[in-house]
């Protein structure tokens, strides 16, 4: 492997042994940090998706992933699928070597009698935006987007009629042929895509006049799908099979839907919790009262005891958002608003009621009042 190639795992933040499934996660945790509906005009964020994306399609391709691992073992060995400075062979006649480049790769390459699987397609993301409320009630929106889709008429082969083709000679069928390059360490013999069919094991006699040989046709795709009530903005759905068509009749990839989720005007969401801040009058702090709290259908009546400081939160259970793992709770905060613009009547009657009130009734001035008298000797209590 040239020494400027990219180490694809070092991209993906994973270990060489690291399973399908770790590779899948850390690609679609980085796919959706640098995707580029979140990044717009962003450079450095849309090369860094590209290479994530580039990384992944040879990682989460078994065979692909035993190459480049090779690749990573013996760099003085150059590239697998041909180039300069390699002979082809598409006949047998290598013996025991031919054995152990088989193993090497778990069996995929190879003997005659082995076809070579076709390249799945490419995943396609969409980002789909949501309101506050869409997103906790769960509601149906119209998916659009253009993807590259089979071929019906030659049913993905490129081929007219699907039929028009012939088994390729060089290779016998298979798409993979035998390649010889001589290094400092001796001969080595590789194996890679047949150079005269693309890996493909057949030869176009008569091309698909609907899509021109390429085995699939740009079409727009459109479908509603039904998104269920509690997604967040780390939520995604996959649309199996809705990804971009393979070449020579492979797999289809997938379609990762994710969600871009406004904010609420007055609630705050952390997962299945919602959060909400209530101003409440001088007099409900101190004698108590009902007050409204805003949820997520209506308005919520929630009695609050005398004596509440500014600040104090509240929990209404079960009043969250619902999910298929539980329902949260709702946080309530009350804040004191103060009366600003007061008369000077008010003004008045308001000292008054300071007067008649001993500190001692109120229980943090007289904790503050009894702090500074024994720290600074000072008695700031009233008689």
């Amino acid at each position: 492997m040239a020494e400027n190639k990219k180490n694809y795992y070092d991209v993906l933040g994973v270990s060489r042994n690291a399973t399908q499934d770790e590779i899948k996660s850390a690609y679609r945790k980085l796919a959706k940090q640098y995707h580029p509906d979140f990044h717009p005009g962003d450079k450095a964020a849309a090369e860094k998706f590209k290479e994530v994306n580039e990384a992944n399609a040879v990682l989460s391709d078994e065979q692909k992933r035993k190459q480049y691992d090779f690749e990573l073992d013996h760099p003085n060995m150059g590239g697998f699928g041909g180039a300069g400075g390699f002979s082809g062979f598409s006949e047998g006649g290598f013996g025991g070597f031919e054995d152990i480049i088989s193993s090497m790769f778990g069996g995929g390459f190879g003997g005659s009698a082995r076809q070579s699987r076709p390249a799945r397609g490419a995943d396609i993301e969409q980002t789909v935006r949501l309101s506050f409320l869409d997103a906790i009630k769960g509601c149906s929106k119209e998916i659009s987007y253009y993807r590259n889709e089979p071929c019906r008429s030659c049913n993905g082969t490129g081929a007219r009629g699907g039929t028009e083709y012939t088994k390729c000679t060089r290779c016998g069928g298979t798409g993979r042929v035998k390649f010889q390059q001589d290094t400092l360490f001796g001969r080595t013999i590789q194996v890679g895509a047949c150079p005269d069919c693309g890996g493909t094991g057949r030869k176009i006699t008569e091309k698909c006049p609907d899509c021109k040989g390429k085995g699939f046709r740009r079409v727009e795709t459109r479908f509603t799908v039904n998104i269920p009530a509690g997604v967040d903005k780390d939520s995604s759905l996959r649309k199996r099979g809705y990804g971009q068509a393979a070449a020579n009749g492979g797999e289809p990839g997938d379609l990762y839907i994710y969600f871009q989720i406004e904010p609420h005007k007055l609630l705050r969401r952390e997962d299945r919790d919602l959060f909400v801040t209530v101003p409440i009058s001088y007099k409900t702090a101190v004698c108590g009262g009902k007050i409204l709290v805003p949820g997520i259908d209506d308005m919520i009546e929630y009695t609050i005891p005398e004596g509440t400081a500014s600040g104090t939160r509240f929990c209404l259970r079960g009043k969250g958002v619902k999910t298929v793992n539980g329902t949260g709770n709702l946080y309530v905060t009350v804040e004191i608003d103060v009366p600003v613009r007061l008369s000077r009547d008010q003004q008045k009657k308001l000292g008054e009621y300071e007067d008649s009130v001993s500190l001692r009734s109120c229980e943090n001035m007289s904790r503050f009042a009894n702090n500074v008298s024994a720290i600074y000797g000072k008695n700031i209590n009233k008689q």
